[in-house]
């Protein structure tokens, strides 16, 4: 996808998205809990983001959750920077993509070793790259 993926208008995101995709990169909404087809992807693979294409997290570091959303225990170097959230009367830590600044979900501390981290994704925000 283009390198200037940060130079595009809310119209061309508007163009280039799904109205739900839309809705979570660039407005930060959530997806309902067990709709992506992403959560039960096993295969290996990258996951990239839906907005600009940029890989994300890497399928060896997919766990099951069972929160109804993808969840990593890291993302790729580089790949991704946090902000704070503090929408919903709670504090989070919020996740977006490096390039786009696509809002991608949260992360929290309470995910397996070896991070203990849990990137907590909505699945509509990213796109799913097989392994040749």
């Amino acid at each position: 996808m283009s390198e200037n993926a940060d130079s595009r208008t809310d119209e061309d995101w508007r163009k280039l998205l799904s109205p739900e995709a839309y809705k979570v990169l660039r407005k930060h909404a959530t997806e309902r809990a067990g709709t992506s087809p992403l959560n039960a992807e096993k295969r290996k693979g990258v996951f990239a983001c839906a907005g600009c294409g940029a890989k994300l997290f890497d399928s060896a570091t997919k766990f099951e959750s069972g929160t109804g959303w993808p969840s990593f225990w890291a993302p790729r170097d580089g790949a991704i920077e946090t902000t704070t959230d503090r929408s919903w009367f709670m504090t989070r830590t919020e996740v977006h993509c490096r390039r786009c600044q696509g809002h991608l979900g949260h992360v929290f501390e309470d995910g397996p070793k070896p991070t203990g981290l849990r990137y907590c994704m909505n699945g509509v925000a990213m796109t799913f790259e097989p392994e040749a």
